[in-house]
C-alpha cells in the first residue's frame, strides 16, 4: 500500500511549486488537489463534512496550474484530482488539460472526478443537478474516446460531438487512470461502468470498506485500485485500511502557509 498527500491548495497556503517538491522529497507516493471553480453567496445546499464551510473552500487555486507547476519540480509521484468536478467541466478543455498534465510529467497524471455536491455552484455551470451523475458518465466516456481515438466522436444526450482531432495525446497508455470519487449506494456501478479505480472519502459510504471493496473487485473481474482520502494520520486507521484491501492512503494536508506546512509533512511521513 502506497501513502499520498491530498490538499487544498489556496493563495493563502503552502505554493504548488513548494509542495510538489516537499512531497516528493519525504517519500509521498503522490500528490492530490480538490476544486472548487466558486462558492456561491447564497448557499443551501449543506455540506457533507459539517455546519460551516471551511475557508479553504472558497480559495482553491485551478488544480491543473497546481499540478502543472508541482509536475515541474518532481519526477517520481504520482500528481492528480480528489477530485475534479467533472459536471462543471468543458470535456474538450479538460481532455486537453489532462493530456497536456499528462505529457509534461511524463506521465504521472491522474484523474479523480466527481459530480459534486454544492448545487447552487453546479447549477451556475449549467448542470441540472438531477442529471449530474448521467453527465459524469458521459464526459467521462468521451473523455476516453478524445485521448483514444485520432478522429474522435461521441454521442450521448448531454455531450454531443461529431468526428474531431484532439491533441495532445496522453503519454500513458491508454489514458491516464480515471477513478471515480463517491461513496453513494450506486457508485460501484460507475467504477465498473467507466472507471479505472475507485476514490471514496474515508467516513462518507465507507461503512463497510472490506465489504465493499471485494464486491468491487469480483464485479470487475479485476484488480480495481483503490485511493482513499481524508485519511487522518494514525497508525492504527493506515493498519485498517491496508488490511481492507486499499492501494493507496491520502493523508489530509491542512492548509497552512510554507513553513507549517513544511513542519507537519514532516511529520506525516514518519507513518511512511
Amino acid at each position: 500500500m502506497e501513502i499520498g498527500i491530498s490538499t487544498f491548495v489556496t493563495d493563502e497556503g503552502i505554493g504548488p511549486a513548494a509542495l510538489g517538491r516537499a512531497v516528493e522529497e519525504r517519500g509521498f507516493a503522490s500528490l492530490f488537489v480538490t476544486e472548487h471553480t466558486h462558492i456561491p453567496v447564497k448557499r443551501e445546499t449543506e455540506w457533507p463534512g459539517g455546519d460551516e464551510l471551511p475557508r479553504h473552500y472558497y480559495r482553491t487555486l485551478d488544480p491543473f496550474v497546481v499540478l502543472s507547476a508541482a509536475a515541474a519540480v518532481t519526477e517520481r509521484i504520482r500528481i492528480g484530482t480528489a477530485v475534479a468536478l467533472i459536471v462543471q467541466r468543458d470535456p474538450f478543455t479538460l481532455a486537453k488539460e489532462v493530456a497536456s498534465l499528462d505529457l509534461v510529467s511524463g506521465g504521472r497524471a491522474v484523474l479523480g472526478v466527481g459530480a459534486g455536491w454544492n448545487r447552487e455552484e453546479m447549477r451556475n455551470h449549467g448542470t441540472d443537478p438531477r442529471t449530474r451523475m448521467r453527465v459524469v458518465r458521459e464526459r467521462v466516456l468521451a473523455l476516453k474516446e478524445l485521448w483514444t481515438k485520432d478522429e474522435a466522436e461521441f454521442h450521448g444526450d448531454f455531450v454531443d460531438f461529431d468526428p474531431v482531432f484532439s491533441y495532445p495525446k496522453p503519454v500513458q497508455s491508454p489514458h491516464p487512470p480515471v477513478y471515480i470519487g463517491g461513496g453513494g449506494p450506486t457508485v460501484l456501478d460507475r467504477v465498473v461502468e467507466f472507471g479505472d479505480g475507485w476514490m471514496p472519502v474515508l467516513g462518507r459510504g465507507t461503512d463497510d470498506l472490506p465489504g465493499r471493496i471485494a464486491e468491487l473487485r469480483e464485479r470487475a473481474g479485476r484488480h480495481v485500485p483503490v485511493s482513499l482520502f481524508g485519511v487522518p494520520p494514525k497508525p492504527e486507521v493506515i493498519a485498517e485500511l491496508e488490511r481492507a484491501g486499499v492501494d493507496e492512503l491520502l493523508l489530509n494536508l491542512p492548509t497552512e502557509p510554507e513553513d507549517a506546512s513544511l513542519a507537519r509533512l514532516d511529520r506525516l511521513a514518519e507513518l511512511i
